[in-house]
């Protein structure tokens, strides 16, 4: 049996004052739309700080197939979080093998 490849787009975002139980609250939303994957990044800063999140952001991914109507649920879900939480800042996009 032969293996079909695609590539797979994922983009890191981060909002540096959200709290660990928005963060995992935003994955789990984020996890049902079909073809999504969310995961949480663990804080790298050295020091702590009580004004910062307790999570480093979040790897968003799927793939390149990914049709329009979930990229904007997606989009929907994120804009949501953001009136809510504050503006989300995009470190990374990459496409991945």
């Amino acid at each position: 049996m032969q293996k079909v490849a695609f590539k797979q787009f994922r983009y890191q975002i981060r909002c540096p004052g959200l709290p660990l139980a928005v963060y995992r609250e935003v994955a789990a939303h984020l996890r049902q739309v079909k073809g999504v994957d969310a995961v949480l990044l663990p804080q790298t800063s050295q020091q702590f700080d009580y004004n910062q999140s307790q999570v480093g952001g979040l790897w968003i991914r799927y793939a390149d197939t990914f049709d329009s109507v979930s990229r904007e649920r997606v989009n929907q879900i994120l804009a949501y979080y953001q009136n809510r939480y504050g503006a989300w800042e995009e470190e990374t996009a990459q496409r991945v093998p």
